[in-house]
């Protein structure tokens, strides 16, 4: 049974950069804490786990590749044993937990999110559909089956990272699956400062909080702070230009009406954003406005979602499923 008011944490807190197994410990911490709290939900940054990789934006391809090895080794496997680490986790303290990682899969890397629940199950896992900009360098994408929202004991559950909520035909996707807590996963805001504007807290937040009102759904935006250790690491300011700051913090939550739900911590505090979420708000919202719903108009506008995936080899000697179908 749903409860119709729930706490919730939006995490702002540095990983250890590059190192999985104490980016969990440290993410099994904070979960303990939020729980201590009485928190439901715990969400953390886009690619939390290990990290995310700003060595793609500070130099040379070539330059960034002496980090690939690391960042692939603890990037995270979907079923192994850090995996059930973090499951287990969540069984435990009696906290649902939303993790950002780069998810290792073969010899391949992607924007990962998952969704692991009180009982310590993952309901969720996707992938970023477009890797933006020069994470396309080294993250592969998504599928449309990746835009999924999940019913869970806390509601109607979804999530994208970054500037996946820059795409208004993904964010339609989302909303029309009657999305009532939305997990918007950022890293820090402190690459490129002060030039590169679209990178920073306040377009950022901003998405964040269009996409709350627009879906009518709560909105946790967690991010990631970049610190000392991470910029020692990447040798910024030594190998490369200072194009990456200490901070970027901006952890947030949105109530369907576009209210800020906390107080902003300090860009470079590490800490936990908590909010009182009443779904009753929700209703409330969508009495005015339901975009996929009476404010729709869909014999002028409509959306095609395909979310059967396309799997780079099938297997006609094997029973296939119509997912690994051709059209």
């Amino acid at each position: 049974m749903i409860e119709n008011v729930l706490k919730i944490a939006a995490v702002q807190a540095a990983p250890v950069f590059l190192d999985l197994e104490a980016s969990i410990d440290k993410a099994i911490g904070l979960a303990r804490e939020a729980k201590a709290k009485g928190c439901a939900l715990i969400a953390f940054a886009e690619a939390w786990l290990p990290g995310y990789p700003f060595q793609i934006w500070l130099g040379a391809p070539a330059w960034a590749f002496q980090f690939l090895t690391d960042y692939h080794q603890n990037s995270l496997v979907l079923g192994s044993a850090a995996h059930r680490r973090l499951e287990e986790a969540a069984r435990d303290i009696g906290i649902a937990i939303a993790m950002g990682h780069s998810e290792r899969a073969g010899g391949s890397l992607y924007l990962g999110q998952i969704l692991i629940n009180a009982e310590g199950e993952t309901v969720l896992a996707r992938r970023k559909l477009k890797p933006t900009s020069v994470e396309r360098a080294i993250f592969g994408e998504g599928y449309g089956e990746d835009l999924t929202v999940v019913d869970t004991d806390l509601g109607r559950i979804g999530a994208l990272c970054c500037w996946e909520h820059l795409q208004p035909l993904s964010k339609y996707a989302m909303y029309a699956q009657g999305e009532q807590i939305h997990i918007a996963a950022w890293p820090a805001f402190s690459l490129y400062r002060p030039a590169a504007h679209a990178l920073g807290q306040e377009v950022n937040m901003a998405a964040s909080r269009i996409y709350a009102v627009e879906g009518q759904c709560f909105v946790i935006a967690p991010t990631s702070v970049v610190d000392q250790r991470t910029l020692e690491i990447l040798k910024v300011g030594v190998e490369t230009p200072p194009f990456l700051e200490a901070g970027g913090g901006s952890a947030m939550i949105f109530s369907p009406d576009g209210r800020n739900l906390a107080e902003f911590l300090p860009e470079t505090a590490e800490g936990l954003v908590i909010a009182e979420i009443d779904f009753d708000q929700i209703t409330m919202a969508k009495a005015v406005a339901d975009p996929a719903g009476h404010y729709a108009k869909p014999e002028a506008t409509q959306l095609l979602l395909s979310r059967r995936p396309r799997r780079p080899v099938v297997y006609r000697d094997d029973v296939a499923s119509k997912a690994d179908e051709p059209a």
